[in-house]
């Protein structure tokens, strides 16, 4: 069993409270870490490091050369402990190895990808009236305040460790309590690396206290929050107090529009892919499918068909394409949403049920799940359930497809489905999300900015937009010819 650590300063230490929660495998309800309850006082602590190294000019001194040296430093150290990360991410959070090995793998990638960018030009003249010559620069922001989810424990940390990191900012980093190991890790990568003391800080506990003390620090500049919308308000309220800048990345009820002249195979597969890949729990997931009228009872039958097939199991098992669930409320969270969606009136296509046989009784697992015959008003439509559940809903003529789409409080992502080139884009446009895709589903890439409209979020990680999430924009005017104004006369 692990014995994990908070690490503020350069130090590895317990809490001052000396209490430690259990860190359960979502697969097996073995205990296989402890972690320590961060307090107040540990935050705090954190943050004044942060603030301190900061000031100090030991990271944000550097040049952009220097930094991008420790970034792909990092970089290759993920590269070499692949296998020992992506065991301890199936253990932590219940992926299987594909899954695992593909967010290690996307995690080194970002940590280059921020080394690149941040070495390229990134300033402007302009040509203004003489004697001034105008510019802008962009600096850090400074102390960066850093809260992720628990689906993507390692790639969501590195989706803004690795930005805060090459902007030149400091940071104090709060891991989901419930998957802290490969963050662990990481920032023992980092130490290894050379980062220096203070300008990278992990503080583990509950939201509402390692979180809320962050969010309502006025030492911390800039807050990066991924998690539900109901916690986003909570961040952003707290935020509020010294005007910090903020960057949410929230909940979606991403809609998969199927038109009748799709390739049928690729629509089911990425049918699939949508909703059962990480079982359901991520924030982009498919989550509700919205096909044409001619090809609905065809499709239904075809996706039900494909999906009793995939195999769920621990995701540490050969051939197992759905792992657990991360948590047993997580668990009991979906199960309950399954009965709501009964209770509504949908038709349960398929699953519904707590899997607890071949090697699956001691561990959270739910068989993927179908409904079909929803109404827009159904909550099973309407709100986010974070699992490998899906409704099904049907549509005449492109405008009610749109309609439908945008029915709803999220705009995180959404997928069209179509041969017909001129629809697939006139319909992509008019979905009201921020993470799009036209006869494909989930693929995203570094380089690109990730992010959703209405109450998905604000603001966008990765790609350049990642980036100027933790800068700041100073506009410098030169006087050319140094002499007296003549303003004033006398």
């Amino acid at each position: 069993m692990m014995d994990l650590k908070l690490y503020i300063n350069g130090e590895w230490r317990s809490s001052r409270n000396k209490e430690s929660a259990d860190i359960i495998n979502p697969a097996t309800q073995e205990i296989v870490a402890k972690s320590p309850r961060g307090t107040k006082e540990d935050t705090e602590e954190a943050i004044k490091a942060a603030k301190e190294a900061f000031e100090s000019g030991v990271w944000s001194g550097k040049t952009a050369q220097e930094r991008a040296k420790y970034l792909f430093k990092i970089a290759d150290k993920l590269d070499e402990k692949h296998n020992e990360l992506v065991k301890l991410e199936v253990m932590d959070n219940g992926k299987t190895k594909a899954e695992a090995s593909f967010d290690i793998n996307d995690a080194a990638t970002c940590f280059r990808y921020y080394a690149g960018l941040i070495t390229k030009p990134d300033g402007e003249t302009y040509d203004v009236p003489e004697p001034v010559q105008a510019m802008v620069v962009r600096e850090p922001v400074g102390v960066a305040g850093l809260i992720v989810p628990w689906n993507f424990p390692m790639l969501m940390s590195v989706w803004k460790i690795a930005p805060a990191l090459a902007a030149g900012n400091t940071i104090v980093f709060k891991p989901a309590e419930i998957t802290p190991v490969t963050a662990t890790k990481l920032f023992e990568i980092m130490e290894e690396a050379g980062i220096p003391k203070g300008v990278v800080n992990m503080v583990m506990g509950e939201g509402s206290v390692v979180g809320q003390t962050i969010s309502e620090s006025n030492d911390v500049d800039v807050v990066s929050f991924t998690g539900s919308t109901e916690i986003g308000r909570r961040v952003m309220r707290a935020a509020a107090g010294n005007m910090k800048k903020i960057s949410l990345e929230l909940g979606g009820k991403s809609p998969n529009i199927i038109f009748d002249d799709a390739d049928f195979e690729t629509a089911i597969d990425y049918g699939l892919f949508g909703i059962f890949f990480g079982a359901g729990q991520v924030c982009s997931a498919g989550s509700r499918i919205i096909v044409q009228e001619d090809i609905y009872d065809k499709y239904v039958e075809r996706l039900v068909e494909r999906a009793k097939n995939i195999k769920v199991g621990p995701g540490n098992q050969e051939g197992v394409e759905m792992g657990a669930i991360v948590s047993e409320k997580q668990l009991n969270r979906i199960l309950k949403y399954i009965k709501i969606g009964k209770q509504e009136g949908a038709t349960l296509a398929l699953g519904g049920n707590r899997l607890t046989k071949n090697g699956m009784d001691k561990g959270y697992f739910i068989e993927p799940t179908i409904f079909t015959n929803v109404t827009s008003d159904m909550r099973i439509v309407q709100e986010e359930i974070f699992g490998p559940v899906v409704v099904i809903q049907k549509f005449k003529e492109e405008e009610e497809a749109i309609k439908l789409a945008n029915d709803t409080d999220f705009g995180l992502a959404g997928a069209v489905f179509s041969q017909d080139g001129a629809k697939a884009l006139r319909v992509i446009k008019k979905v009201r999300a921020g993470i799009t895709w036209v006869n494909t589903y989930h693929p995203t890439f570094n380089e690109a900015p990730w992010g959703g409209y209405k109450q998905s979020g604000i603001g966008r990680s990765l790609g350049t937009y990642g980036l100027e999430d933790f800068q700041e924009v100073k506009q410098i005017n030169i006087n050319l010819a140094v002499e007296p104004v003549g303003w004033f006369k006398n």
